[in-house]
């Protein structure tokens, strides 16, 4: 099996003044279609460089980043930005949804920069909706959903493309623990369909939902290990 990512020796400094940070030292993983890993680590662990990293929201240091047989390690902005758009699925604490747009328009964004045409656009986004229980909520804006609803909504806009990866960044941060519950069942619907899903959190309960758990401490990887212990919600999508 090709692992879908490939990272050796990856390390990303930043330059404050006269003053060198190492936010990320040195970091070699592999990541494999269809796991589900959580990654975790205190406060300035290098985790969140990480992300960014693998999100090909940023480009190392030093080091090599193949996803899905792509070196992204030397791509400009724009070269990032095409692969963000075609390979990366993003779920964030914050949603980070157009207040002013409904919940349609919002999934069916990354098409427009995809290309993909109006009727073809609508026709995905409402079945993304649908898809994630929202299919009565399509033309209600963010401010008409409650957290967890548009969470569902972010979720169902990280799906749209079919990417190669689902990268959720504290996606329960802002939720009450109800609702954290219902969107770790859905990521947990999610990658029971086959889809790679890596969860970057600083909770306990959170990561035991997933497969695989990697720690990170002082931009090194501490621990790397499969989790043997694994917590899921027991309900469907159609359920919750």
């Amino acid at each position: 099996m090709q692992p879908l990512i490939t990272i050796t020796d990856l390390g990303r400094k930043y330059v404050i003044g006269a003053e060198v940070i190492h936010a990320l030292k040195s970091v070699s993983l592999t990541i494999n279609k269809g796991e589900f890993v959580a990654l975790m680590g205190p406060s300035g662990s290098g985790k969140s460089t990480l992300m960014n990293l693998l999100g090909c929201l940023d480009t190392p240091t030093k080091g090599e980043y193949v996803l899905n047989g792509i070196n992204v390690s030397q791509m400009t902005d724009s070269e990032l930005a095409e692969v963000r758009n075609k390979e990366i699925g993003f779920v964030f604490q914050t949603f980070n949804l157009l207040p002013r747009s409904s919940a349609q328009d919002n999934v069916a964004l990354p098409l427009i920069y995809a290309g993909i045409k109006r009727k073809e656009r609508d026709e995905r986004a409402i079945q993304a909706l649908e898809n994630v229980g929202l299919g009565n909520r399509v033309h209600h804006k963010p401010n008409e959903l409650s957290g967890g609803q548009r969470q569902r909504v972010a979720v169902a806009r990280a799906l749209i493309n079919n990417p190669s990866i689902i990268l959720a960044d504290e996606p329960t941060g802002n939720l009450d623990t109800k609702t954290s519950i219902e969107i770790m069942g859905l990521i947990e619907d999610i990658h029971a369909k086959g889809n790679t899903i890596i969860i970057v959190t600083h909770e306990e309960d959170i990561a035991q939902h997933a497969h695989r758990i990697v720690r990170m401490r002082d931009g090194l990887i501490e621990e790397d290990y499969q989790n043997t212990d694994i917590r899921t919600v027991h309900s469907k999508m159609q359920n919750l």
